[in-house]
């Protein structure tokens, strides 16, 4: 099965530039741990051990590695508060929470076919 080149797909974004862009963010998005952390950072800011505790299963390195890549891309915020030992937070930015409507729209899609896709999935294994 050959699967389509999503910058080749005909959309809104007629920018070569944005397309690339889009195939980055859906790389990143679409990764393991992104879209978990995001949830959690939906309850608000928060410190560095306590997403690592909230997203069962993460790894130290990866969730180091998600967090940079969210802020690099402008949708997670790093406050370091001035204080012995210093403390970090996280939270979304305004972009990141924008964010939360296709992710909830994402939601609600698995909600109303996920059973489909399951027994699709049973029926081909």
């Amino acid at each position: 099965m050959m699967i389509p080149d999503i910058a080749n797909v005909p959309s809104a974004c007629e920018d070569d530039q944005l397309k690339s862009l889009l195939r980055g963010l859906l790389t990143t998005i679409g990764d393991k741990w992104t879209l978990v952390v995001i949830a959690s950072l939906t309850a608000g800011e928060q410190r560095f051990t306590t997403l690592l505790r909230t997203v069962d299963g993460i790894s130290h390195r990866m969730l180091t590695k998600t967090l940079r890549d969210l802020e690099h891309d402008g949708l997670v915020t790093r406050n370091v508060h001035a204080e012995v030992p210093p403390r970090v937070e996280y939270a979304l930015t305004p972009l990141g929470r924008t964010l939360l409507e296709p992710i909830n729209a994402l939601t609600h899609w698995v909600d109303t076919h996920g059973h489909t896709v399951l027994e699709n999935r049973a029926s081909t294994s």
